[in-house]
């Protein structure tokens, strides 16, 4: 007699997983929804995990510019320690910088035109002539905020700030901000953070005429652009020597990992995420061990007869193997669904990008196929505690 492959008894087994399961419906169901939680919710945790990293770094990835500097104790963009503008012209000397601008950064009350309630949001103040902002919307205005006091809001922010949409359609919008008069002549699209509900872009004159405490020679942020060709990173280590040991000099992604950082190190979110990514992960094996060890348990008497007839305990690991990866794809799909319905209802209601990649259904299947096989084996162990002798 030939001798049956390893995928071929992987397949027998399978066969009689998927039997023994359909067997009882409502087990079935009952474990395909625990499976289906866990999903979910791990879904969501990395979800929100992933808004808020995609979310911090969307204003410095917006910065036209290929070396930054910013002081020590800066921790991030929404927080940032003003440091002296000397710093950043002094690098000007080096010969393959082609220019420096200076970016003013702070957090003010906004008013709002319709219903007058005051909301923080976040102010950038540059020089519009310079295109500072990577933002095609900003750059096609620049001429709409060269005038004194007025400005450019980010169509992004929270709907608590108004329905400046709707409003600024019909034409300027006069309103405050931290009790100064602002005229918005038109909006952009940036989005808000976990640290910031809005933003607005003012000239660096309407800026100090908002912060009246400011002064031009204290800057939050100091950008340096090269020349056409050159390398940054050569650059940035001849212009170590000419900087203050008070200031870090950041590239592109260095500048953008030392946001991400921040959030990712120093603030309880980033763990507190993860740790709901844990628990929704154990809440799914518990789930699922219940319901594989009943099953182990209600149909005994088959394994024992299995076992009599010759098969062995590997065939049978096969078997509850087989049966964990079919509860983990019966649940996955399903979960992924929904969690994208929600992802879409999230995206609405607190305004951050929720993306769903490819790679994160990847990563979360490998999560959820990992906790079915662990649940799996740990159920197993109730066969290797009985003699097969004994059920007869």
């Amino acid at each position: 007699m030939k001798p049956v492959s390893p995928a071929q008894q992987f397949r027998f087994a399978a066969c009689l997983a998927w039997r023994q399961m359909i067997f009882s419906r409502a087990k079935l169901l009952a474990a395909v929804l625990g499976v289906m939680f866990a999903c979910v919710l791990v879904y969501m945790q990395t979800g929100f995990r992933d808004a808020l990293y995609a979310s911090v770094v969307l204003a410095p990835s917006k910065i036209d510019g290929d070396l930054f500097l910013i002081h020590r104790q800066t921790e991030a963009f929404w927080r940032t320690i003003p440091f002296a503008r000397a710093e950043l012209y002094r690098t000007m000397a080096h010969p393959d910088i082609k220019e420096v601008i200076p970016l003013y950064m702070g957090m003010a009350p906004f008013k709002n035109p319709q219903d007058h309630t005051k909301r923080t949001l976040t102010i950038y103040g540059y020089d519009p002539l310079t295109h500072l902002m990577n933002i095609p919307q900003v750059i096609d205005q620049h001429d709409r905020i060269i005038d004194p006091d007025t400005g450019l809001f980010d169509e992004a922010s929270r709907p608590e700030f108004g329905p400046m949409a709707q409003l600024l359609s019909r034409g300027p919008v006069l309103t405050e901000i931290n009790d100064r008069s602002i005229t918005l002549r038109g909006m952009f699209r940036l989005g808000g953070s976990f640290a910031s509900d809005g933003n607005v872009i003012v000239n660096d004159n309407n800026f100090f005429r908002i912060f009246a405490g400011r002064v031009p020679e204290q800057i939050d942020l100091g950008v340096i652009r090269l020349k056409a060709g050159v390398d940054p990173v050569a650059v940035q280590a001849s212009l170590r020597q000419r900087v203050s040991q008070d200031v870090y000099l950041f590239t592109f992604k260095e500048m953008q990992q030392h946001e991400f950082d921040y959030w990712q190190k120093n603030v309880p979110v980033g763990f507190i995420f993860g740790f709901g990514t844990l628990m929704g992960l154990v809440v799914g094996m518990i789930i699922v061990y219940q319901i594989l060890f009943t099953d182990i348990s209600t149909h005994m008497n088959q394994y024992a007869t299995l076992t009599a007839m010759g098969y062995t305990f590997r065939y049978l690991f096969m078997v509850v193997l087989a049966s964990s990866l079919i509860l983990a794809v019966l649940g996955f799909v399903p979960g992924t669904l929904l969690a994208w319905v929600l992802y879409q209802v999230v995206e609405v209601n607190i305004f951050l990008p929720m993306p769903m990649p490819v790679s994160k259904m990847l990563s979360i299947f490998l999560m959820i196929l990992v906790m079915c096989v662990m649940s799996g084996a740990l159920a197993m162990q109730k066969l290797r505690s009985v003699d097969p002798a004994e059920m007869f």
